[in-house]
């Protein structure tokens, strides 16, 4: 009779194990739908500022960021993190574009110090380490995104000495009119 309860409790945190991973494997995967698509607001704007204008590899690059990071911020906010605390908006752009800085500097760094540290200034090479400078300030985005900027709205819990079970208001009576049954209803997630 003792390895029952064991089991039933295991059992349970087995199922709330994976379905932390369904969720992440969830965001993961619609992070990086918005990441995909932003790689290639990224690339085409990047080869079609540096073979139209006469900037420099890095600032043909930085514009290409910002334009990518604005369309992130699109995606994210409304399918990525759709479901996530919404309340302060202010905050969480302030923190996106902090952050999105943050990675701007990590994947231009890389292109950088390709370019101009290491003399690879190819339309190849280029394009190929700014690959690279994306893909590691997206490992930076996706951590400093999920974890400051869309927040998991807070659960509200009742207080440790709260009434788990209150009753419910009573209703003004007019004399003479006996009391309506009150219903009570559960909202369902």
């Amino acid at each position: 009779m003792g390895t029952a309860g064991k089991r039933g409790a295991h059992a349970g945190q087995a199922s709330v194990v994976r379905l932390r991973i369904e969720r992440l494997t969830r965001e993961i995967a619609k992070f990086g739908a918005v990441g995909g698509a932003g790689l290639l607001v990224n690339l085409i704007v990047f080869n079609l500022v540096r073979h139209t204008t006469d900037l420099q590899v890095v600032r043909a690059s930085v514009i290409a960021t910002v334009v990518a990071i604005v369309s992130n911020y699109i995606g994210f906010r409304y399918f990525t993190y759709r479901d996530r605390d919404k309340s302060g908006r202010t905050k969480e752009l302030t923190l996106f574009v902090l952050f999105s800085a943050v990675g701007l500097v990590i994947e231009n760094g890389f292109l950088f110090a390709a370019t101009y540290g290491l003399g690879f200034d190819s339309p190849l090479a280029s394009n190929v380490f700014k690959f690279v400078g994306i893909g590691i300030a997206t490992l930076f985005r996706f951590w400093s995104y999920r974890t400051w900027v869309f927040r998991v709205a807070p659960i509200h819990t009742p207080a440790p000495d709260a009434d788990p079970f209150p009753e419910p208001p009573t209703p003004y009576l007019a004399e003479g009119h006996p009391p309506r049954p009150v219903r009570q209803v559960q909202r369902v997630r």
